[in-house]
């Protein structure tokens, strides 16, 4: 038999200090990159968006993948390019980040969620927003260590 998988994952991960570093001229373009990013790791992306002090992706992974390395590599190549392309020289991610597995059959809902950032920043914090998300995904959390 072959092997078959469906691993998705809700990702999120926000500024160091939650600095509105991401402005709405390089949004796109940091998005962009992302997703070749994304698609150098080897995975498939399914959905980027985000606001100023974070963003989220959805994207599968393969069983040869390694979340912890998957994303240390992303941020990584990511701040590099905020820091020059981005023209951001002091720009960095927040240590940690949120990976929630999704199933098939609600990547669409989590796509359309993560396509409806900017909308849903305008009342809700990226705090809020996370709280939320673990409250629902029956993550255990500390305060202390929240955004």
């Amino acid at each position: 038999m072959s092997t078959y998988l469906g691993l998705h994952y809700h990702i999120i991960f926000g500024t160091k200090h939650r600095e509105p570093s991401i402005t709405p001229d390089i949004r796109h373009r940091l998005h962009e990159y992302l997703g070749g990013l994304v698609h150098g790791l080897g995975a498939e992306t399914h959905g980027i968006g985000g606001v100023a002090d974070h963003v989220h992706l959805l994207v599968t992974l393969k069983a040869t993948h390694c979340l912890a390395d998957f994303m240390r590599e992303l941020k990584k190549a990511s701040s590099i390019w905020m820091k020059t392309e981005g023209a951001k020289p002091k720009f960095e991610w927040q240590e940690g980040y949120c990976a929630i597995t999704v199933s098939p059959s609600a990547r669409g809902a989590v796509s359309k969620y993560i396509a409806g950032q900017e909308e849903h920043h305008r009342v809700r914090t990226f705090s809020e927003e996370l709280v939320d998300l673990l409250k629902k995904a029956g993550l255990p959390y500390d305060e202390r260590h929240l955004p």
